[in-house]
């Protein structure tokens, strides 16, 4: 079991590849993440007064809840949209060792 919201997944979406590998391979590689999944998916949303449906690509980033900020940040710092989704969910349990795997890979 974890502590309280010391884990968290974040998500995002981006539907430009290479956009989208940047930010992944940035949030590898700074140790912001332990693990990033990505997952095709079609979305259906309003914006700007008009209804949207665009093919994208899902991220689900695990990470520590202590390095949420700084994980925005990095989305935010290579993003395209607009406003782009960004999403923490906190982890609230989980197997043991899989926790402590994300605690060793990220920062901090």
């Amino acid at each position: 079991m974890a502590a309280e919201h010391e884990y968290c997944m974040v998500m995002t979406t981006f539907s430009d590849e290479v956009i989208g590998k940047k930010i992944i391979h940035s949030l590898i590689e700074k140790r912001l993440a332990a693990c990033v999944q990505v997952q095709a998916i079609e979305s259906y949303y309003h914006w700007k007064g008009e209804v949207n449906q665009d093919q994208e690509k899902l991220v689900m980033i695990k990470t520590t809840a202590a390095l949420y900020s700084e994980v925005e940040a990095e989305i935010l710092a290579n993003h395209d949209y607009e406003t782009p989704e960004i999403i923490q969910l906190p982890i609230t349990a989980g197997l043991a060792d899989y926790l402590s795997w994300i605690r060793s890979e990220c920062k901090g």
